[in-house]
């Protein structure tokens, strides 16, 4: 589980520069200006959402399912590549 959800927020967030600059765009009319430019991804994010794109079965379909033995079979290489070479120095020792 982890303890923080999201990422660590920047400077211009905590010194409150992103909601002031968000302020002069609303009082100027830019949002209300660009609003006709966002429907195309608003429609994608609502779909997706109807479809449950980020539920637990979406991320299991997009990604494929959990595979735990990606660490297990990393770790077996490791011990091998390191038993080669152990094997490897030993044998060296052998000849001379």
């Amino acid at each position: 589980m982890k303890f923080f959800r999201y990422r660590r927020p920047s400077w211009k967030t905590i010194l409150g520069l992103t909601q002031a600059k968000k302020q002069v765009k609303k009082a100027l009319g830019i949002t209300a200006l660009l609003k006709p430019f966002r429907w195309w991804t608003n429609l994608k994010r609502r779909f997706k959402r109807k479809i449950g794109y980020e539920s637990t079965a979406g991320r299991i379909i997009r990604n494929g399912l959990p595979k735990p033995a990606g660490c297990l079979s990393a770790l077996i290489g490791a011990v091998t590549l390191v038993l080669l070479a152990l094997l490897w120095v030993t044998s060296f020792g052998m000849y001379s």
